[in-house]
């Protein structure tokens, strides 16, 4: 044999076993889904934009720099980046063995959110735990461990009345609610809730049984209503409904938010245009951030984002459909019904379609929690999205086609 020869035959053996050592559990990774990822992109730097343009009136008024906000929100979004890589390239069905971490990890701190003086009271409601040198958002933490554990509580389908179940899911999930209500923080516990219910009908959950607990709850939650909602919650509603009745005072942030809407037409008013941002719209960078959008770039900017998000969903919608195991597809659809759901619930808030219920707009409000942990679940949607089962012949380093 000669030395080109064997030298050929030591690189190809080489290669084989360095291709080998890479296919995990036998399975060929595809690459992440690249127009997630793009859409992504779009919203964090649309974020970046909308948030610079909705603060520097803050900022100026207060005597700072005018991109505070932003590096801020840009150092967020590299911590959530690199979340989203770390998830990226750590396999999704190892995430299970850390729900009851998860799960405790999450109660502490929403128990200290509400039982000690770390928690901080922000218009009315005890959300954020103050650390010192960051403060946290606990229930931004609740929407992955939602997806998780019922993921794994519905992989073998979805059991109602198996006392396992109910013990090492239910239970501690609605805990979990428990503490969010509390708060309070009614617009979560929807986006859980609604959550939980897509998965539980996505795992083959009886509808009949969702029919009847919902008609029951329905009933209970209207004839209790003025009992379960706090005096400022009621208000919200009642003010919704005829904004007129106290104009400069609980439905001030409703007339702000669609004079915004109706100030930008159909082009917008232009980037930095906004007047409403001007002291006029409270919240303009977090709940209302929409609005300031919708004045600045119009129905087309609206309309833009809202197909971004649409996109968003049919991406993650076709990662769950795609995937060859319960347990993937469930937590695929799950975090992808966290996003259009916030997503739709800020936007219908924003534009009066719903009562204000205090929730941000995904990848585009400013706050460091909610970025981080959404660019996490991205990372884990793009890790399922990697997933394609293509066997290889262990000993040839062939793919098998009988496997594909």
């Amino acid at each position: 044999m000669s030395y080109q020869e064997d030298n050929q035959q030591f690189r190809s053996v080489r290669m084989k076993r360095k291709r080998l050592r890479k296919k995990e559990n036998n399975y060929i990774l595809a690459e992440p889904d690249k127009p997630l990822i793009i859409i992504v992109a779009f919203l964090v730097i649309i974020g970046f934009l909308a948030i610079f343009s909705a603060t520097a009136p803050k900022c100026m008024r207060e005597g700072i720099f005018l991109g505070s906000f932003l590096i801020k929100q840009i150092i967020y979004s590299v911590a959530g980046f690199a979340a989203m890589i770390f998830f990226i390239k750590f396999d999704y069905k190892k995430l299970a063995k850390f729900n009851v971490p998860v799960f405790w990890t999450v109660f502490g701190l929403l128990f200290l959110v509400q039982f000690t003086p770390l928690g901080v009271n922000v218009n009315g409601a005890q959300r954020w735990i103050n650390l010192g040198f960051i403060q946290l958002q606990p229930s931004e933490l609740t929407k992955p461990l939602f997806c998780m554990m019922l993921a794994s509580a519905f992989k073998d389908g979805a059991k109602i009345l198996d006392l396992k179940t109910v013990l090492r899911t239910y239970l501690p999930l609605v805990i979990i609610l428990l503490l969010i209500l509390k708060q309070p923080n009614l617009s979560m516990a929807a986006i859980l809730s609604f959550t939980g219910l897509c998965m539980f009908i996505a795992a083959k959950g009886s509808l009949a049984f969702v029919g009847s607990i919902a008609g029951i709850a329905g009933v209970g939650i209207l004839s209790m209503l003025p009992k379960l909602l706090h005096g400022y919650q009621m208000d919200r509603i009642t003010v919704w409904l005829n904004p007129g009745s106290d104009a400069l005072g609980k439905g001030y942030n409703i007339i702000q938010s669609l004079i915004a809407f109706a100030s930008g037409g159909f082009s917008g008013t232009g980037y930095g245009g906004s007047i409403q941002k001007l002291a006029y719209l409270p919240e303009c960078h977090t709940d209302f951030i929409f609005a300031i959008i919708a004045e600045e770039f119009g129905f087309l900017g609206c309309l833009f984002i809202i197909g971004l998000f649409v996109a968003l969903v049919h991406r993650g919608l076709r990662i769950s459909k795609r995937c060859f195991d319960m347990y993937g597809k469930l937590l695929a659809l799950g975090i992808t019904i966290v996003f259009g759901f916030q997503a739709f619930l800020n936007m219908a808030v924003a534009s009066s379609l719903f009562p204000v219920t205090g929730v941000t707009l995904p990848f585009i409000s400013y706050g460091g929690t909610s970025i981080i942990v959404s660019l996490a679940m991205v990372g884990i949607l793009l890790n399922i999205s990697r997933q394609r089962i293509k066997k290889i012949n262990a000993e040839e380093g062939e793919v098998n086609p009988n496997d594909i």
